[in-house]
């Protein structure tokens, strides 16, 4: 195996654990509250309009107008702090060790709240994954389809989103050619949201992720050792897609993310 692509998935990976294990990471989530445009008092006591699980008795007053252009009022102070836009995230302000973060899904609002103290994730146990093959990187041609596509992608607490698609992804694994359908776009990279015959046990069960890496000359990598968990293999609060039917393969992909360790 190439010591140099070994050390570039090594990488990636400890990436990907710093990532999970960040403060906006999905280790710490703790509410997700629906919220409609209004104000409304925000802490973790009972007479609360969005009653928090972590937090100050009384945090602030949360003003959400019609246009999503969101503040949070601490409690205390006369200084509103506004929401702020965050790349490939959504609206998120920090107060009080904890960050607030507005979500909107078909036109609901919610807000997710994550609490910032490291002892949170102190014993995580970790990621694992398969042994890293690399007959598993493969490059697919990113073929633009003939008219765009609009899909309704399900997620995991059963709304429907819709997305319109331009392109997919074909490779031949063995002497059989197959296509995936990126779904998302994060970082101006295509997202694959897919399932395998792992998921039966191996890997996590509604999907995993995958982010394509554009190779020029209408070509794209798509390296499975880099296939991972969804948010939601790490909390129930989170709210992930669905992979659409052509995105469901009939064989075993070994490689990439494991279940998540228990």
């Amino acid at each position: 195996m190439d010591e140099t692509y070994a050390e570039q998935i090594a990488t990636w990976k400890a990436r990907r654990l710093a990532d999970l294990k960040a403060d906006a990471g999905w280790l710490n989530l703790t509410d997700r509250l629906e919220v409609t445009p209004g104000r409304w008092r925000v802490g973790r006591a009972a007479d609360n309009d969005l009653v928090l699980s972590v937090g100050p008795e009384h945090l602030g007053l949360l003003d959400l107008p019609v246009d999503g252009a969101a503040t949070i009022l601490p409690e205390g102070t006369g200084t509103a702090l506004p929401f702020q836009p965050v790349p490939d995230a959504y609206p998120q302000v920090r107060t009080e060790g904890l960050i607030l973060e507005l979500t909107t899904l078909e036109g609901t609002w919610a807000l997710r709240v994550r609490d910032c103290d490291p002892a949170n994730r102190a014993n995580f146990p970790g990621l694992a994954y398969f042994p890293l093959d690399p007959t598993w990187r493969v490059l697919a041609r990113w073929e633009p389809l003939a008219t765009p596509r609009t899909f309704d992608i399900d997620m995991v607490n059963g709304v429907a989103t819709h997305v319109t698609l331009t392109h997919r992804a074909s490779f031949e694994r063995d002497g059989k050619t197959w296509s995936l359908l990126p779904t998302h776009l994060k970082s101006g990279k295509p997202m694959f949201v897919l399932r395998d015959l792992t998921s039966k046990s191996e890997t996590y069960a509604a999907s995993r992720f995958l982010y394509g890496e554009e190779a020029g000359n209408g070509t794209i990598v798509l390296d499975f050792n880099k296939a991972f968990n969804p948010p939601c293999a790490f909390t129930d609060l989170a709210v992930c897609p669905l992979p659409p039917q052509e995105n469901i393969l009939p064989f075993r992909i070994e490689a990439g993310e494991l279940m998540p360790i228990t």
